[in-house]
């Protein structure tokens, strides 16, 4: 009996050294960033057994066998569209301005095609507002909508949307709607489902979380992207979920969400239909890829000076994009920059980009919410102050509820708007959008909305933050040490 239990242990501890090697192997052959790869050593030596569980569910980046046979066929065929796209030569802008040209270059080379014009820009920062506008085009729309959300919340002016949804699949308009499983879970619960799929509409629950497919793939990869189509000519994206501010989460005390939503109409929704079709493929199976920009639909467009690009990463999409564009349109700016995150928990790199900016003489802003839906992103966040701080960046808190905003201008000319937090969650493991746009008079009304933040938030003092009890600092510490696995 002896000699059998003692067999046991043995077996039991080879297996466990075994998993030990073999996670810390793949930690080192992977060129993650050093913090990150220290994070993940220290986790799994310190604390093993929850160290092994944690990385088993999220130390890698991965879809399900189905999937990642999707994503990786997806681009021969969308490659194919985007050739067909090249030739439609009346939509792409030759020149950008001077900040932004480094940026444009990027996307066009990465991506492969220029920034697009033409299109008719509307900056909308209101959320009620913004739905109510919704609702009119949906309720306008002739050929079809297409929607993909993390979260839509039931109750309040998100019901009326539904119903304009199910009203208009049933005059014949082909409706799509994609929602991420986890952020939707309330709306797959409810009866809008069913009433939504009788009526014609395909909805579609992206990344399901099941205890199942946790042996398939890791659970937090997440559907964040935010993305109205109608008509293959407008597109809304921007921050905002598809919930009634005056609801959504009105018992954490912390306020209304404040987002900001970019309406646009143009041939930049063909850009963004060619990112919805992949993601529509991921999930069923099945390409619709969009149609290609009307010509006899922008003609009369004044706007051609403006340039946009789109910029969408996760699974499938070009690798570390979004963070890229980020370190390049920080190192453009020349004079001022100004930021609004609700978390940040930025890699070291972006920390290094935005301390030089302010360094070398840009005046930077940092626009946070002071009231978190989560404590730690806000515990994890605050180990970064100090530096910023001291390289002479203005951090903003803002007091009037929880400032959900993801916005980036620089020199008032370049802004970039859309879903991507300053977090390792949005930089590399999400599914995320960003709008590029090179635009003064965007950048303008942009502006004048950040200044709004500014004006409702409380600007941190460097002295007062010095003094802060010490105990925080070891909290900040603890949850600095947890943030690359955030």
């Amino acid at each position: 009996m002896n000699l059998f239990y003692n067999s046991i242990k043995c077996l039991v501890f080879l297996i466990y050294w075994l998993l030990i090697a073999n996670i810390t192997l793949r930690i080192l052959i992977k060129r993650r960033s050093i913090p990150s790869s220290m994070s993940w050593l220290l986790t799994i030596y310190i604390i093993p057994f929850i160290g092994i569980s944690i990385w088993f569910f999220f130390g890698e980046l991965y879809l399900g066998k189905r999937e990642k046979r999707i994503a990786n066929r997806i681009w021969s065929i969308s490659n194919q569209w985007l050739n067909e796209l090249k030739s439609c030569t009346y939509i792409f802008q030759i020149k950008n301005s001077e900040v932004a040209t480094a940026l444009f270059q990027l996307c066009k080379h990465r991506q492969g095609i220029s920034g697009i014009k033409s299109n008719k820009l509307k900056l909308l920062t209101n959320t009620k507002k913004t739905i109510q506008i919704l609702i009119r085009d949906i309720y306008l729309a002739r050929k079809n909508i297409e929607m993909v959300f993390y979260i839509w919340k039931p109750g309040g002016i998100a019901d009326d949307v539904a119903i304009a949804l199910i009203e208009s699949a049933k005059r014949g308009i082909r409706c799509r709607l994609m929602l991420d499983s986890a952020g939707s879970i309330e709306f797959f619960r409810s009866p809008w489902v069913d009433r939504m799929r009788k009526s014609g509409i395909q909805v579609v629950e992206a990344l399901k979380v099941s205890l199942f497919r946790i042996f398939l793939r890791r659970l937090d990869v997440r559907q964040h992207r935010k993305i109205i189509l109608i008509d293959n000519y407008i597109t809304y994206s921007g921050s905002m979920n598809l919930v009634d501010p005056y609801l959504f989460k009105k018992s954490s005390g912390i306020g209304q969400w404040i987002d900001l939503m970019t309406r646009i109409e143009g041939p930049i929704a063909a850009t963004i239909g060619i990112i919805y079709s992949c993601d529509w493929e991921i999930e069923t199976g099945f390409k619709i890829l969009p149609q290609l920009p009307n010509r006899n639909l922008l003609e009369n467009k004044s706007n051609r000076e403006t340039s946009i690009q789109v910029i969408a990463s996760g699974p499938g999409f070009p690798e570390n994009m979004i963070h890229q564009a980020l370190l390049t349109a920080i190192y453009s700016a020349r004079n001022e920059l100004i930021m609004t995150t609700p978390y940040l928990v930025p890699s070291e790199d972006l920390l290094h980009a935005i301390c030089t900016a302010a360094q070398r003489g840009v005046k930077v802003s940092i626009i946070i919410p002071l009231y978190h839906d989560s404590i730690l992103v806000k515990w994890a966040s605050r180990v970064f102050f100090s530096e910023l701080l001291e390289a002479g960046v203005k951090i903003y808190q803002f007091k009037k509820g929880l400032l959900h905003s993801k916005s980036i201008l620089v020199d008032r000319q370049l802004s970039l708007i859309g879903t991507a937090n300053l977090d390792m969650r949005s930089l590399w493991l999400n599914f995320e959008i960003t709008l590029v746009i090179d635009d003064s008079h965007f950048g303008q009304n942009l502006s004048f909305i950040q200044n709004q933040y500014i004006s409702d938030s409380q600007l941190l003092d460097k002295k007062v933050w010095s003094m802060r009890a010490y105990w925080t600092r070891i909290l900040e510490k603890i949850f600095y040490f947890l943030s690359p696995l955030l």
